[in-house]
């Protein structure tokens, strides 16, 4: 393939293994593609997809998925740990190998516009494929989440401005199409690491605290008269907040490194640690959601590793070791890194 992009959708399921496979089953042996990553997290009910292959055919693969979550997931039966607004909550195209971003935005706006007129369900477009400013961070187009989209889409409260309420393609009213599959989230973005830290209590309240430290946005502190300023965070390009993960009785951070130079995976974990350690509670490990380019391995690997280490699967071993990778579950490098999964799945 001399071209080769990354989608990853999201889906709102990731308590039934029965039906999550089905929707997976979907687009496992269409042609030129390969669905690289199944992560479900039961705490989250959502599972992590990613597929790459050659572009039209991951465009194709994502709308099979997409018309196949929506057929399977039931929007008012859902709960769950993460913000949502839909059965496929977000799905963004990432360019890796002989491909723009430009390509990717058109792929993008291309399969919203399908998805929205085939499957009668609102889609909105966020990232670069965005066609206003303000739809561009996927966590404004999600604020009230699905249980705000009623009256999102019926003229009532919302926290949204004349350009982020409305989707992009599809109805722009509330019908049983939109209260059974939500609002579907398309978009054109960088490589992203979805990267949790895990926190050795049970209740989050450390893990909030760490959560609106670390994060770009920081902390929004309010006087008693109305007045509000907004006091910037640690990381940059980094999205951020403290959960409670009852199925393992500990906390996690959980963050979006929305630039892996800017932020590697080492200084996120470095600073959740050291914020953890103030206030007596230990940082023991992390966790990757779906999958990450090696070069952010290699860079972490390279804080971890003894000096003088070069060897690109050392380098590695040093990251999942440091970064405590595999303290929640087996961490296979060779499945979880993208250049070597696509190396295994589609011989590049």
């Amino acid at each position: 393939m001399q071209a080769i992009v990354e989608c990853v959708p999201n889906i709102s399921e990731g308590r039934d293994s029965e039906k999550i496979e089905r929707i997976v089953d979907a687009v496992r042996d269409l042609p030129k593609c390969a669905v690289l990553g199944v992560e479900p997290d039961s705490d989250y009910n959502r599972t992590v997809i990613t597929i790459a292959g050659e572009p039209n055919a991951v465009k194709e693969a994502a709308f099979q998925l997409i018309c196949k979550a929506i057929e399977e997931i039931d929007m008012t039966q859902h709960e769950g740990e993460h913000p949502r607004l839909g059965a496929v909550d977000v799905c963004p195209f990432v360019p890796l190998k002989g491909v723009s971003m430009d390509d990717c935005t058109q792929l993008a706006r291309t399969l919203a516009k399908r998805v929205g007129e085939e499957c009668n369900v609102p889609t909105f477009l966020y990232g670069f494929a965005a066609l206003h400013e303000e739809k561009n961070l996927l966590s404004t187009i999600r604020k009230g989440q699905y249980e705000g989209l009623q009256a999102r889409l019926s003229d009532g409260v919302t926290p949204h401005s004349e350009h982020t309420r409305l989707p992009d393609f599809g109805p722009c009213e509330w019908n049983v199409d939109a209260e059974k599959s939500g609002a579907i989230t398309i978009g054109a973005r960088e490589i992203l690491v979805a990267y949790n830290v895990n926190i050795d209590e049970p209740d989050a309240k450390v893990a909030k605290k760490i959560g609106s430290l670390v994060r770009s946005t920081g902390r929004l502190i309010k006087q008693n008269d109305g007045r509000k300023m907004r006091v910037p965070g640690m990381l940059a390009m980094v999205q951020g907040m403290g959960i409670s993960l009852e199925a393992h009785g500990i906390s996690q951070v959980s963050m979006n490194l929305r630039d892996v130079a800017q932020c590697p995976m080492h200084v996120a974990f470095e600073a959740c640690k050291s914020i953890a350690n103030d206030h007596d509670v230990s940082a023991p490990g992390s966790e990757l959601v779906g999958l990450i380019p090696l070069q952010a391995m290699l860079e972490s690997g390279r804080w971890y590793a003894e000096s003088g280490v070069t060897d690109e699967r050392s380098l590695v071993d040093a990251a999942i070791r440091g970064l405590g990778l595999d303290s929640l579950g087996m961490f296979d490098p060779d499945e979880r890194i993208i250049e070597w999964a696509l190396n295994k799945a589609v011989g590049e």
